[in-house]
């Protein structure tokens, strides 16, 4: 028996991910590692009729995330209940139980790779994420992610970011107007770009990219929502906060480090941008050890 799990997806449609979104991952997550055949050492191993417990439990610190995804994986797998043990944005240290299933231990060992997977790796940059949220309290920035997601995760990943206490950038080349160097040069400058997106998508708000203090300059003329500031330094981020004067909402970005966030935070920019929230997190250790019911 295979069981919708809409119990556990009840957190994530509240977040705004699709619940038939994370019931696909799950499945397609458990296909991959079956690969069209059995989980032969489970089949070899135990007995088909055996009802065991299987404790997800922390063995580092950090912020869990995607609890309610691995509770899906576990519940795919077969006729499997899950409880949760902690809640998605919690703080975790070694020791912490954060979830528990029980059922056939085929089913449970089958999905148990899958569900560490993810639930390991969204903890990750929830964790990761917190890290960034720590360094810039007491300052006006907020840490935000980029679109440098894991394809099909990206949601889950931006999830991830909020759950760690971070801010979403855009969540999809359609949704708001980035305009990089790249557009810049194909525009023949700042302005030109700019109105370029405005004239031709009036309602999206627009942010755009800019390498230099006379660039800042040129895309504040224009009317520019965002700007982000692309490799400067905070002597230069100063004097971007000065120039702006509160006009736009300002963005500092490019090969920022945690070490470098409570000095760029009190430069006075709004957000930072770090790739490496979701392309770079460690996973969170976290381990499934199997007991009797």
């Amino acid at each position: 028996m295979v069981r919708t799990p809409t119990d556990h997806s009840g957190d994530l449609v509240a977040a705004g991910i699709d619940a038939r979104e994370v019931i696909d991952l799950a499945d397609r997550t458990l296909a991959e590692d079956l690969d069209g055949g059995i989980d032969v050492t489970t089949v070899a191993t135990v007995p088909p009729e055996q009802l065991s417990v299987l404790d997800f439990v922390s063995r580092a610190n950090g912020v869990v995330a995607g609890l309610p995804v691995a509770a899906v994986v576990l519940e795919r797998a077969g006729d499997v209940e899950v409880t949760l043990a902690a809640t998605d944005g919690d703080t975790v240290e070694p020791g912490r139980l954060v979830l528990s299933a029980v059922g056939p231990t085929h089913s449970l060992l089958t999905a148990e790779r899958s569900a560490l997977n993810l639930l390991g790796h969204l903890s990750g940059v929830a964790t990761a994420t917190a890290a960034w949220a720590r360094a810039l309290a007491g300052t006006t920035a907020e840490v935000r992610d980029t679109r440098k997601t894991t394809p099909g995760l990206r949601r889950l990943e931006r999830y991830a970011v909020r759950c760690g206490g971070g801010v979403n950038h855009r969540m999809s080349l359609s949704d708001a107007a980035l305009v990089k160097d790249n557009h810049v040069i194909a525009a023949g400058g700042v302005g030109p770009a700019f109105r370029a997106v405005r004239e031709r998508f009036p309602g999206l708000p627009v942010e755009i990219e800019v390498d230099s203090l006379a660039q800042l300059a040129e895309a504040l003329e224009a009317g520019a929502d965002v700007v982000l500031l692309d490799n400067f330094t905070p002597d230069q981020m100063r004097e971007a906060v000065a120039l702006n004067a509160g006009r736009a909402i300002l963005e500092a970005s490019g090969g920022l480090t945690l070490a470098d966030a409570s000095t760029v935070g009190a430069t006075g920019v709004d957000y930072i941008a770090v790739g490496a929230l979701t392309h770079s997190a460690p996973v969170l250790d976290i381990g499934a050890d199997l007991r009797e019911v």
